[in-house]
Parts: structure tokens; sequence; C-alpha cells
């Protein structure tokens, strides 16, 4: 019984991404974790916008999205500039979240690092061409 619950345990985190937004303003992280929540499941609720720095230093905005269920339909957001997107979790998930922001921006991969069961990779979002 203990090994039945630890393996649902298991594929439960597996099926779980973090998202760190930086380099972004408020309103384009907000249109981004708006996106992720109709999408999937978020530990974001839908009047959690991320509000602005209050001093210099770099500003991340970061969730956690399960992605068990496939991706709800959504439409394409509109951004005011590119948003920098960091995404860690198992290949799946991770694959899955990619697929997921697809549907609502264009995706450009600009960098990688693989483990032996997680990757962290580096997002580009930006407007999808009309």
């Amino acid at each position: 019984m203990k090994d039945r619950e630890e393996a649902a345990q298991n594929n439960q985190g597996a099926a779980q991404v973090q998202v760190q937004l930086t380099d972004c303003p408020p309103e384009d992280a907000h249109t981004v974790f708006t996106a992720l929540d109709t999408l999937f499941v978020s530990d974001r609720t839908k009047d959690d916008a991320p509000r602005g720095p209050e001093g210099t230093g770099p500003v991340v905005w970061a969730a956690t999205i399960d992605v068990s269920d496939a991706a709800a339909p959504t439409v394409p957001r509109r951004l005011t500039e590119p948003v920098a997107a960091t995404v860690q979790g198992s290949y799946w998930a991770a694959g899955r979240l990619r697929s997921g922001l697809e549907s609502a921006f264009t995706v450009r991969e600009t960098g990688a690092t693989s483990g032996d069961q997680e990757q962290e990779v580096q997002l580009r979002l930006e407007n999808r061409e009309a």
C-alpha cells in the first residue's frame, strides 16, 4: 500500500511544471499566467495579477502548473513585448506545457539544460502572427 501511495505522489509531481517569467512588464506576466490558467491548472488565482517592482533589482514571477490533463482550448494572446520564460519539470510535462503555450503565443526555445529525469528550458514567448 505504501509503495502505491509513493508512486501516486511521484506521478503527480511528474505532471507539475515550475514556470518563471523575467524581464517583462507586469501586464505581460499577467497575460501569460492567464493563458496558462486557461490551459491547465495553476497555483495562481485569476485575480493574482503581478505587480510592478518596488526596487530596482530583477523581478521574477513564478507559478506551478499542473499539466495532468490535456490543455484546454485557448485563443492567441497579445503581449506588449517578448517574454522570457524558464520552464522546469519532467520531459513529458515541460513538453505538454510548451505545446499548450503554442496555442496562445509563438514559442521559441532559447536554451535548455537536461537532467536525468527533468529538464530546464528557456523559452521566448512572442505574439502569434495573424
